[in-house]
């Protein structure tokens, strides 16, 4: 019912204990209220977090590092919204947002995409009827394209210098039309794309080519949270699941090199092949290199039974966040 924005501080690197749990306790550095459930949020850039409501309102608050505190910085009331924007009840949730200093482009549960630029009032662009179903996800293709993901299983593709608003390529799982909820692109090679969605398959697409993903990788038992490539590393990619799950997926090695027998800590390692329709590129992601073509699986929290909602990655640190109303930080990815 009480909503709150909170920062921590988690320490310094160097505190890490033997099996990489940190040794002194994460600070709360401040917190603010906040109006509705939180679906989504992002750092537009050193001090800036934009939030996302299922009030249908995007705010951009502001961390002050001198005081430790939280401020309400802008905000645009409303963003999404089912009837009109002047009617109470008629707020939808915004599900996603993504920025790119100065811009900030959100998504939401009316199908609406909302193009906004720090420090201006109103929106830059907005497409109204972008979807007929609820758009849960988006991410930045280029710095004037974008990706949504929808509710019927379609992945759009929408370039701001178009006035028109169309998609410029629609892309669709085939046959059932299983909801969407999370996206990512590959940091270096940006046609490679990965979703997930409610049957916990992790999708892999080559937007140069085709309408369909290039490969369908079985997962979770439950709905895919979240998927992302690892920022410097992408030949390692993270997926978070309502099953309590939490998948680090190795591309990185030939396979054939390693032990196959289990992974310090006992986790237990799974193989898949994986096929792809194109030879050309070099990414292990759709490589079709025999020796190549099986990646490493480690579940990260095995025995977890609690849905893991959300994750973040930069360098050896991952975040994540569980229905045990907890967030974790495993500082030893690589180790």
């Amino acid at each position: 019912q009480d909503n709150r924005i909170s920062v921590w501080s988690v320490g310094d690197l160097g505190n890490a204990g033997l099996n990489g749990e940190y040794q002194g306790e994460p600070q709360l550095l401040c917190d603010i209220g906040h109006d509705g459930d939180v679906m989504d949020m992002q750092f537009l850039d050193q001090e800036r977090i934009v939030v996302a409501s299922s009030t249908g309102t995007v705010t951009v608050f502001r961390h002050h590092e001198n005081n430790q505190t939280l401020s309400a910085n802008q905000q645009w009331e409303k963003a999404h919204y089912h009837v009109d924007q002047d009617t109470s009840c008629g707020g939808a949730a915004c599900t996603g947002v993504i920025c790119n200093n100065p811009e900030i482009v959100t998504v939401g549960e009316d199908g609406r995409i909302n193009l906004f630029r720090a420090d201006q009032k109103d929106a830059v662009r907005t497409i109204d009827n972008a979807d007929s179903s609820t758009l849960h996800a988006v991410t930045f293709l280029r710095t004037t394209e974008i990706l949504t993901v929808n509710s019927i299983g379609q992945l759009k593709i929408w370039d701001f210098r178009q006035q028109r608003n169309e998609p410029s390529q629609i892309f669709s799982l085939t046959g059932d039309r299983v909801p969407l909820h999370c996206v990512d692109r590959h940091p270096n090679q940006q046609h490679i794309v990965a979703t997930g969605g409610q049957d916990g398959m992790l999708s892999i697409w080559d937007i140069r080519q085709g309408t369909m993903p290039v490969s369908l990788l079985n997962a979770h038992e439950a709905e895919m949270w979240e998927v992302h490539f690892h920022p410097s590393n992408p030949d390692h990619l993270f997926t978070c699941s309502e099953d309590g799950s939490l998948w680090h997926w190795d591309t990185s090695t030939d396979i054939s090199e390693k032990p196959s027998f289990l992974h310090q800590g006992g986790r237990s390692t799974t193989y898949f092949s994986h096929n792809t329709i194109n030879q050309s590129v070099v990414s292990a992601w759709l490589s079709n290199d025999p020796t190549k073509d099986r990646m490493e699986i480690t579940n990260l929290i095995p025995n977890q039974t609690l849905s893991v909602n959300s994750l973040d990655i930069l360098g050896p640190c991952l975040v994540y966040g569980t229905d045990a109303e907890a967030i974790y930080v495993n500082r030893q990815l690589f180790a």
